[in-house]
């Protein structure tokens, strides 16, 4: 049952993925004016009563000392001591010298990020052991994915629904065989997860085309629909939508069909119906916290923009319904309705797949083992009692 719901889908997503593929260059953003470079300087003082070009005092990669330009919203996060990068802009001084104009781009920030993945991945391999190193490993081959297919192809602009579910089917296929091994519980998993990944893209499709979301929200959204003209920018934002729920989706059904494993190992009698019951007991206190996570989550990350709508003097129900905040609120509804669908579904398949036994028909005679009386001879007179004196049962 398994191979007959997991095969078709692999082959339709390897076929997908051939049909998308990207097969010319993808639109590229220059970042550097000609002639210009970037460099990392070490910042030795801050005056804010200088002017302008002396604010920040570096020192370059070579040793030399050199002011900085920091705009005027970032001046008061530097501090002696930051490595700060810079872009390095050339140019010629009153007398026909030339000279360097360093200018503020970012903090580098290299260093602290490396080391919490270290001690991430330290601590993943050392509490899940080979298992959290294969998490780690799927992670990495996840993002080369989404790098090497997804990104290009919306680039290009390949229609975002069989884009979104090629990429986040194959996704799957590596990650829970990968973290989790080749068994019927990690495809019972997949088989849920596959059902809650079609019922979220159908899903984000209806709702960003009914609720007119167009995705044009923010600079960032401007800036790529100047750079990349093949981009819709409403393809973007269902595609977003469909990762976005993708980990949690994997999350709740991976740990469901592992529920419905350990209460069947508990009660192997229990019928499929009464697994059911029960799983789907864990599933509701399980959607119960999942939806409130995923919502705590997308409020995490937008919380500059709360606050901004905090201030607002429009009515709550306007802000809510505009379009940064319905971005916002669709995308919650439409990862958690999905992950509220993949819980029955993996119950039931994970009932299924578990109970399932070799059954023997009933007109087959099966021959059981009987205990077999034994007599050991004792010692006697001729008038002995023939009978046995003693006996013991052994396994026929």
């Amino acid at each position: 049952m398994l191979a007959a719901v997991l095969a078709p889908a692999l082959a339709v997503t390897l076929l997908g993925a051939w049909l998308l593929w990207p097969d010319a260059e993808s639109p590229s953003l220059t970042t550097l004016a000609p002639g210009s470079s970037y460099a990392q300087v070490e910042v030795l003082a801050v005056d804010a009563d200088a002017a302008a070009e002396d604010q920040v005092r570096a020192r370059t990669a070579e040793g030399e000392p050199t002011p900085v330009l920091v705009p005027p919203e970032h001046l008061p996060e530097v501090e002696p001591g930051d490595r700060l990068v810079v872009m390095r802009l050339p140019g010629a001084a009153a007398d026909g010298a030339s000279t360097t104009t360093h200018v503020f781009v970012d903090f580098v920030r290299g260093p602290p990020m490396a080391l919490l993945a270290a001690v991430f991945t330290v601590l993943v391999v050392a509490v899940a052991r080979w298992r959290g190193l294969a998490a780690i490993a799927g992670l990495g081959v996840s993002l080369a994915g989404i790098g090497v297919f997804m990104l290009p192809a919306l680039l290009q602009g390949r229609p975002a629904v069989p884009v979104a579910l090629v990429t986040a089917t194959g996704l799957m296929f590596v990650l829970l065989y990968l973290a989790h091994g080749f068994s019927a519980r990690t495809s019972t998993a997949l088989v849920g997860t596959l059902g809650g990944l079609v019922a979220t893209s159908a899903l984000a499709a209806w709702a960003t085309g009914a609720a007119q979301l167009t995705g044009v929200v923010g600079q960032d959204a401007l800036d790529l629909q100047h750079y990349a003209p093949l981009v819709t920018l409403r393809d973007v934002l269902l595609c977003g939508i469909v990762l976005a729920g993708l980990g949690v989706l994997n999350d709740v059904t991976i740990t469901q069909a592992s529920a419905v494993w350990e209460l069947h190992a508990g009660a192997p009698a229990m019928s499929r119906v009464e697994l059911f019951r029960r799983g789907m007991r864990i599933g509701r206190d399980h959607i119960a916290s999942t939806v409130y996570t995923v919502a705590f989550a997308y409020l995490g990350a937008s919380l500059p923009l709360i606050l901004l709508v905090s201030m607002s003097d429009r009515p709550l129900l306007a802000s809510l319904t505009s379009g940064e905040i319905a971005e916002e609120v669709v995308r919650t509804l439409v990862g958690s309705i999905g992950l509220v669908l993949a819980i029955p579904l993996t119950t039931a398949v994970a009932a299924v797949v578990v109970s399932a036994r070799r059954s023997v028909p009933a007109d087959v005679a099966v021959p059981v083992p009987v205990p077999v009386a034994v007599a050991v001879a004792v010692p006697g007179g001729p008038g002995a009692d023939p009978a046995p004196a003693a006996g013991r049962d052994v396994d026929g």
